[in-house]
């Protein structure tokens, strides 16, 4: 399993209403990070802070200079469903991320072990 080459994969495709966020992100932004907070509504994320209405990208994802990989604008409170993923091998797979290589696919449990690993300490 290579390391994240920040792509992006994941970011778009959770983006459009594909995330949720703790109480406790939600507490955070509201009383610390007002920017963040501005687009929630009624428990929900990324939503338009004028109209309401879901955003179709995440606010805080940022295209960099090269035009291939990705960041985000707020990663050190990014919302929980961010900090955990990957979690899962089956949603990397599903997300095509590119941290798998063809011997996690051969070894799909092996793999899950790798992640589980990787990110034990999160």
């Amino acid at each position: 399993m290579k390391a994240c080459n920040s792509c992006g994969k994941c970011c778009i495709k959770y983006s459009n209403g594909g995330l949720s966020a703790s109480n406790a992100d939600m507490d955070l932004w509201e009383n610390l990070r007002p920017d963040i907070f501005r687009y929630v509504r009624d428990g929900k994320i990324w939503m338009d802070p004028e109209s309401g209405q879901q955003i179709e990208l995440c606010p805080w994802l940022r295209k960099q200079p090269d035009q291939i990989t990705y960041s985000c604008a707020i990663y050190f409170d990014r919302p929980e469903d961010c900090r955990v993923y990957p979690a899962r091998v089956s949603d990397m797979i599903k997300d095509e991320c590119e941290m798998l290589e063809a011997n996690d696919f051969a070894d799909l449990p092996s793999a899950q072990v790798k992640l589980d690993t990787k990110y034990r300490d999160r």
